[in-house]
């Protein structure tokens, strides 16, 4: 059998390096754990996750005036993307577009009271499945250690200065 190239060992140790262990495993975890929130919200609720993280962010304070661009910012999504899933979400009679009396160009996005109440039952279903797989398994400590964690990447990663 042949030996392997020098480039493969090197290769190899790079792929199994802790930091990409490490990340990979964020990724992995935070993958699934939405996987199981949008699975609960789409057999319980008919509501993906992001109609209710849209909805999350149309409730947070009611009587703000939220615009597509910034829900689209907000969720991380492309302009066309937020236009699709508002639309679907204006189909379903969730949420409904209105026209900014500021702007005439910006679309003004609310919830409807159906949209309301989809997302009080829809939050309860979030809760569980966070409870279940992202609080119950970890000790008080190291939940408040991961949450500040986290809490620190954010802010590392929002830190337009770097």
């Amino acid at each position: 059998m042949n030996a392997s190239p020098p480039h493969d060992d090197e290769a190899a140790r790079a792929a199994n390096s802790p930091l990409v262990r490490d990340f990979g495993l964020l990724i992995k975890s935070a993958t699934r754990l939405e996987q199981r929130i949008d699975s609960a919200l789409r057999r319980e609720c008919g509501i993906s996750h992001t109609m209710l993280e849209v909805l999350i962010r149309l409730c947070r304070r009611p009587g703000e005036e939220v615009s597509q661009r910034q829900l689209a910012d907000d969720l991380t999504l492309t302009s066309s993307g937020t236009t699709r899933l508002i639309d679907r979400m204006e189909e379903a009679g969730l949420v409904r577009r209105a026209p900014s009396p500021g702007d005439r160009r910006v679309a003004l996005v609310e919830p409807t009271a159906e949209g309301r109440t989809a997302f009080l039952g829809a939050a309860a279903v979030h809760a569980r499945v966070v409870e279940e797989f992202f609080v119950r398994p970890l000790s008080a400590g190291d939940y408040a250690q991961l949450t500040g964690a986290l809490t620190a990447i954010d802010r590392a990663l929002r830190d337009e200065t770097r």
